[in-house]
């Protein structure tokens, strides 16, 4: 029998390598978007239960097969805004900034990502229908046995002794709740709106937005601020050499607290290895 000691398992088992991604690496193989998310993700079922609606209301306002920008079909934004209220997420902004950067998001959008003002047009446009619909998708979902979708609570309030009083107060929770959300989400893109108006408000500077500009921009940021670190430790090195010459002189220690060096605070790319420096507490 063969027995290994611990240091030698250990050693065996470190990496040789930190795992990274290739930004840059294209893929061997079509994306196929029903594998960004797990089987049983609340995405893919609110995308399956709003497949089962009577979308007729929604989409009875839209001419399709004319020139002009195509509209967004009905049944993307609804599983969109059903989604993104359902976890909390009321402003049209965020929706728009998270179907770039969630796969939960995009997996409802796919590659035609909608404007933060189309969003809320639509919600805007189909407020009422919504509402309704929003209620049945809920209620679809009580019925096949979730209790929760996202923060909404299913359950309602439990009354044994009467079933159906215990059904019809859980669908005016459900309704309210509903309500109260179209709410919020029009309170908060009003709001939003007089802040940032047409803007998605974090736009970034126009001097970080393509990548040669923005590492540029950051490289001479970067050096500003090594440069006022190390004119923080000169000065802070004069006053411990101050503080030594003067005890020197006097052939007393001076009271009060030492000071201590100060540390370079910032980052370091020296020899293509990266220096983390923390300043030290004075």
């Amino acid at each position: 029998m063969i027995h290994f000691s611990h240091s030698s398992t250990v050693a065996a088992e470190m990496a040789k390598y930190f795992r990274e991604p290739d930004r840059r690496q294209l893929a061997l193989l079509p994306a196929d978007m029903m594998d960004w998310l797990p089987e049983g993700d609340i995405v893919r079922l609110i995308v399956d239960a709003v497949s089962l609606m009577n979308l007729t209301a929604f989409r009875k306002e839209y001419k399709v097969g004319k020139a002009g920008n195509a509209p967004f079909e009905p049944r993307v934004l609804l599983s969109l805004l059903i989604y993104a209220y359902s976890t909390g997420i009321r402003s049209s902004r965020v929706i728009e900034k998270l179907c770039w950067r969630d796969a939960g998001f995009r997996f409802i959008v796919g590659d035609h990502i909608p404007d933060h003002t189309v969003i809320a047009r639509f919600r805007k446009r189909h407020v009422a229908d919504m509402e309704t619909l929003f209620v049945e998708v809920l209620k679809l979902c009580r019925e096949a046995g979730l209790i929760k979708l996202g923060v909404v609570s299913l359950d309602g309030t439990k009354i044994k002794a009467n079933a159906s009083l215990e059904a019809n107060r859980t669908a005016k929770t459900i309704e309210e709740e509903v309500a109260a959300m179209m709410k919020d989400a029009e309170a908060v893109d009003a709001r939003e709106d007089g802040l940032f108006g047409d803007k998605a408000g974090d736009e970034l500077p126009k001097a970080l937005v393509k990548a040669s500009d923005r590492k540029a921009r950051l490289m001479e940021c970067k050096k500003k601020l090594e440069a006022k670190a190390a004119a923080v430790a000169a000065r802070q090195q004069e006053k411990i050499e101050a503080r030594v010459a003067e005890e020197q002189a006097t052939g007393r220690r001076k009271r009060g607290r030492k000071p201590k060096p100060a540390g370079l605070s910032g980052i370091s790319c020296a020899g293509g290895r990266l220096h983390v420096f923390r300043p030290s507490p004075l």
